[in-house]
């Protein structure tokens, strides 16, 4: 633990042209004396670490001296390409891991660069939880990480509307959607590729056996087919509507993307008013309520006529309250 924290100190130092006592026991979890005993360590074994004393005063590296203790282990190369998510590192539990990498390719830096990391993060931020939701860390997400990270099966415990199933899993990949986690696995005993959310998981226990992964596997593809199949298994029903130039306009913000999508690209000519008619595919009439209340007197409900009838109650309910207010 000394010795790894004594490397961090090093690159610390290699990567700023000083820093006082307070700023290295800030960095290093660790008070100031153990700074000063570790600087005294470090000058003992041949590093020319030198101490400048006064109310200005700090450590600094003397004569341009550089370690070549640089080199990145895999799991922090790994975890570097992951930094732009560092709430989702930490997550995993591969905070630690990424800030090692980080520091030790900010030392590697020549010094006219050094201050690219913090140019970079000054400019660029992922920020991936979905507005006006306290996103949620699953208890078995760092499990379920680390056994992505060591290709090793799980033997995983998954609630599936009122009952609990079992199964052998390989997890592939780890997917945060809109502050949702999700698991990409292949099951044991099929072979076939399943998505899982991380927070229906009742258990997940390492099992320590490796598997192989397919090479032919990819990520990124397997999501985006597994998103577009989802969002079409969802989208059950049909609305006939009548929209305002202004109601297309704000359509794909008021519902489903895909059905949005599939709406406008089967529109007709506009009307006499200049009011087009679309049909759109919803997860159900209650869905299609809420979500195209949003749209007010931009859209009018052809069809079907239950849904039609209660936009109408709606709006009689509505003109009756302000009139009443009004009078």
């Amino acid at each position: 633990m000394r010795a790894a924290r004594l490397i961090k100190m090093v690159l610390l130092l290699q990567s700023r042209p000083a820093m006082t006592a307070a700023e290295l026991a800030r960095e290093l979890e660790v008070s100031e004396r153990t700074v000063t005993r570790d600087a005294q360590a470090l000058s003992e074994a041949g590093v020319p670490v030198y101490a400048d004393r006064g109310r200005a005063g700090g450590y600094r590296l003397v004569g341009g001296y550089r370690t070549r203790l640089t080199g990145l282990a895999r799991s922090e190369a790994e975890a570097l390409f992951l930094s732009g998510v560092p709430g989702a590192l930490g997550e995993m539990g591969l905070a630690d891991v990424a800030s090692a990498a980080r520091l030790k390719v900010s030392a590697a830096l020549l010094p006219s660069l050094r201050d690219a990391p913090d140019t970079a993060a000054q400019r660029f931020h992922l920020d991936a939880p979905a507005w006006f939701r306290e996103p949620e860390t699953p208890a078995l997400l760092p499990v379920l990480a680390e056994a992505v990270w060591a290709d090793s099966r799980v033997l995983a415990r998954y609630r599936r509307e009122d009952r609990e199933v079992e199964r052998r899993l390989e997890p592939y990949g780890l997917v945060l959607k809109a502050g949702v986690w999700y698991l990409c696995a292949r099951v044991a005993e099929s072979g076939s590729f399943r998505t899982y959310r991380i927070d229906r998981f009742g258990a997940a226990d390492a099992l320590g056996e490796p598997f192989d992964r397919d090479p032919d596997f990819d990520l990124p593809g397997f999501w985006a087919d597994h998103a577009e199949r989802f969002a079409r298994s969802i989208l059950r029903a049909e609305v006939v509507l009548r929209l305002s130039q202004e109601g297309l306009r704000r359509l794909p913000h008021a519902v489903d993307p895909l059905g949005a999508r599939e709406a406008l690209d089967g529109a007709g000519a506009p009307d006499a008013e200049g009011w087009v008619t679309v049909t759109l595919p919803v997860e159900s009439e209650e869905v299609a309520h809420s979500q195209l209340t949003a749209l007010g007197p931009e859209a009018e409900v052809l069809a079907p006529a239950r849904l039609r009838e209660r936009f109408a109650a709606d709006v009689a309910r509505s003109a009756a309250r302000y009139r009443r207010r009004d009078g």
